[in-house]
This record gives C-alpha cells, sequence and structure tokens, in this order.
C-alpha cells in the first residue's frame, strides 16, 4: 500500500481547463439559460454557485474535512494476488472508497450538501436513491448535520437490498419505495403501471415534488451535477499523491458519473499521458446508445433540461443489481467531455461483471458493490490483452464500494440465476422519441 497523503484542502472544478464549457441547464417552459432563482427552491445558493463557477479549486469547509477524516484519506492498494492470478504484466492500482461509514464514496458529496443546506437554515433534505449507497449516505450526513431526510428508493433496489434501507433508518431517514403513492409522479406511474419496477428517474420526480412543495426543505442529488463531481474530486486529488507511478489508463464504472469523476479529473489535470475509460451497464447504455440532446433529468419533467447523453427521460432500465447504474441520462459535464473525446466508454453485461466480482473478492479479499464490477471486469480484460501483449501497462481502477449489502446478488450469481438483459434497439428508440427538445 502506497504511504497515505494529507487529507486534500481543497475540490477541483475542470471546467475551466475545458476548450469549451459544457453547454448550459435549460429552463424547459422558456428554453433559455436557467438562473439561479430558477434552482434556489431546490438548492442552497452555495452549491448553486459551485455547480456555475469558474473557480479551478474551490476550498472545502472545516466542519466538512472534520467528517471526512472520519474515513478519508482512503487507501490506494496495489492488485498484486489479482495480477498474479491473472498472469499480467500489467501493474494494477484501486482507490477503495468502501471504508466510508456508508460503504461507498457517497458520502464526499453527502456532507457538504448537507452542511450548506444546514447553513441556509434549512429543516429537511429530500433524494433518492438506486442501490442505496446515496440513500445512505445522505442519511449520514443528515445525521451529522442535524437535518431530517427522506429518501426514495426504486423499487427494485428496495426489495432487493432490505439491509440497504435499514442502514438508512438507523442513521435516522425515513425510506419509501418509488414509485409510491405519496407523491402525484408516483401515484400517476402506480396508475399506469401497479407493478412499475421503478427507476431513478420516478425517484428523482418524487423527491423534488416533495422539496419544492415545502419551503423549509431541500432536494440533494448523488450524482449527475457539477457540484456533485467537484465534491468527488477529493478521491483524485489523494490518489494523485499516493500512486507511486502515473498510470496509463483509468478504467471507472458510469451512472450518473460522478466516481468517475472524481478519481480521473485531478489525472486530466496532471498527467497528460493518461487514457480513460467508462464502463456502463450493457442493459442502460447512455453513452454508447444514447443520444446527445437536452433531457429531463427525471421522468415527471420536474427538472430543468440538461444537455447530456440520455436514453430518454421516461426509459426505466431492466431490475439488473447495479442501481446505481440504472440512470436513464449521464452527467452534463461528462457528456460534454465524451463528445470532445477526452475519455472512451465501453458496456459490459450483468453476469461477466459478477464474474469478475468474484474473481476479485477471492484474490484480493474484497467483496466489491455490482456498480465497480463494471470497472473491474474492464481492468481484467484489459490486464488480459496485457498479458497478450506483453505490455507492462499500469491500470488505476476506481473501486467506489463494498458489496456487503449485495450477497444476496452474489447468491443468485453463484446459483447460475442472474440474467443478463439485452437492451432492444425499438426500446431505445421509442423512449428517444419522447426527448422534449432536439438539441
Amino acid at each position: 500500500m502506497a504511504q497515505e497523503p494529507m487529507l486534500p484542502g481543497h475540490w477541483y472544478n475542470i471546467i475551466p481547463d475545458l476548450t469549451t464549457p459544457p453547454p448550459p441547464p435549460l429552463h424547459p417552459a422558456t428554453g433559455q439559460p436557467i438562473g439561479p432563482d430558477d434552482l434556489a427552491p431546490l438548492f442552497p445558493m452555495e452549491l448553486i454557485g459551485q455547480e456555475v463557477s469558474g473557480e479551478r479549486f474551490i476550498e472545502i469547509p472545516q466542519d466538512v474535512l472534520d467528517v471526512y477524516r472520519l474515513w478519508r484519506p482512503t487507501p490506494l492498494i496495489r492488485a498484486h494476488r489479482l495480477e498474479k492470478a491473472l498472469g499480467t504484466p500489467a501493474r494494477i492500482y484501486y482507490k477503495y472508497e468502501g471504508v466510508s461509514p456508508a460503504g461507498s464514496h457517497k458520502p464526499n458529496t453527502a456532507m457538504p450538501q448537507a452542511y450548506y443546506n444546514k447553513r441556509e437554515g434549512v429543516r429537511r433534505l429530500t433524494t433518492e436513491t438506486g442501490a442505496g449507497q446515496w440513500g445512505s449516505a445522505l442519511a449520514f450526513a443528515c445525521a451529522q448535520f442535524g437535518l431530517e431526510c427522506e429518501i426514495w428508493m426504486v423499487r427494485a433496489s428496495y426489495d432487493q437490498k432490505p439491509y440497504r434501507r435499514s442502514l438508512m433508518r438507523v442513521y435516522g431517514a425515513a425510506v419509501h419505495a418509488s414509485p409510491s403513492p405519496l407523491t402525484s409522479a408516483g401515484s400517476k406511474i402506480l396508475a399506469e403501471h401497479p407493478d412499475s419496477t421503478g427507476s431513478l428517474g420516478i425517484a428523482i420526480s418524487e423527491a423534488v415534488e416533495v422539496a419544492g412543495a415545502a419551503a423549509d426543505t431541500r432536494y440533494a442529488l448523488g450524482s449527475v451535477l457539477n457540484h456533485v463531481l467537484l465534491h468527488q474530486t477529493v478521491i483524485g486529488e489523494e490518489a494523485l499523491k499516493q500512486m507511486p507511478e502515473m498510470p496509463d489508463l483509468i478504467i471507472g464504472c458510469t451512472g450518473g458519473g460522478s466516481n468517475f469523476a472524481g478519481l480521473a479529473f485531478p489525472f486530466m489535470r496532471e498527467s497528460p499521458r493518461t487514457f480513460y475509460r467508462a464502463v456502463e451497464p450493457e442493459a442502460c447504455p447512455s453513452f454508447t446508445r444514447g443520444r446527445y440532446a437536452y433531457d429531463f433529468g427525471d421522468t415527471a419533467g420536474f427538472t430543468p433540461l440538461l444537455k447530456m447523453h440520455t436514453l430518454g427521460h421516461d426509459f426505466v432500465p431492466d431490475p439488473i443489481h447495479a442501481g446505481g447504474l440504472r440512470y436513464h441520462g449521464m452527467s452534463p459535464l461528462l457528456s460534454h467531455m465524451y463528445e470532445l473525446g477526452l475519455f472512451e466508454a465501453v458496456t459490459r453485461s450483468q453476469s461477466e461483471c459478477f464474474e469478475a466480482g468474484v474473481r476479485f473478492a477471492r484474490t484480493e479479499g474484497i467483496v466489491p458493490a455490482p456498480e465497480p464490477t463494471h470497472a473491474l471486469a474492464e481492468t481484467i480484460a484489459e490486464a488480459l490483452r496485457c498479458k497478450e501483449t506483453g505490455e507492462e501497462k499500469v491500470l488505476l481502477t476506481a473501486l467506489c464500494g463494498h458489496g456487503h449489502f449485495d450477497l444476496g446478488a452474489y447468491d443468485r450469481y453463484l446459483a447460475g440465476e442472474l440474467e443478463d438483459y439485452a437492451l432492444p434497439q425499438e426500446r431505445v428508440d421509442q423512449a428517444l422519441a419522447n426527448l422534449p427538445h432536439s438539441g
């Protein structure tokens, strides 16, 4: 293990270093760029400012650093045993975020979001969660800063991962299966699809609806937006100091994009020779099969229009176990950077991801969450390519969470009961036909 660095005192904003800025969010009624007042019902002004900031570095508040120190800096580990098992000349490193109290990278942004809301006098935060990692993180953050927390958890994950919702409740949050009868957005979906397995887009609609209706309540988002990706750069800033050699390739899973961005962005600033690869589920391939267009961030159309790679805001992914990657869109910032050619994207099936997760657990000892198994599957494939070519590449991957709450999914994989979902093109075409703006 590399020597641990000091905790970074800043977050890194990559936008000023891009050749062109990303397209702005648009107001759905006017088609014009939104202003701070349009976002004020949902977010505190400090986060709105970070969303559009032109500063390269933003100081981390001392109160947030004090909580970060519960688990940060996180370890940077070389996967010697995995390398040996693969017989590869590649050198594999992973930045392990599963040591946080919530078991993932998500508290890196949950803490500042709770802090800034508390400072502005907010009483309650609402949010959505897919796999439950973000919900756990926000519930933990709200407990640290004395806020109430209400969470809509995608029904598929709510049923698959009961201990994730138990953890949220231990931290003090109220948790609802989404779609729920508690909101007009959820009630409408249930009326049309009583057995709906839900989606992140639906859960976002429910959380936004409740936040927008109460003056003392705001909404918190666990990925996608600029300020979330900003907060996650503590991962890459630490890794820059921990890595004994610069990576040739950085690999990360992408659902909304925050953990990939958090690791990659600081290296993009410092290491011009490094390449980057995003890995997404075959069942929810927004980069590789989506369209770069303006779309709603949620199903009901409550959010501003975001220019992003999208499968359509009413696309409902199949209920794969990587619930954190079941989102119809991708971070607008990462989508813009993908268009600029700053990284590549590939897909992996559910079964090959779990195969990689088991292989990693049996060599390195850590059971990974289903989300980072996508990155691990691609990392293993790259290491095996190096075995064929003899290249001694340095690979760095983002192991963004542990799978202790996902053992039911591993049981299904080991029993041969886990199925892959081939996404028919007609489902993509149907969802894309309903885009609100051609972009």
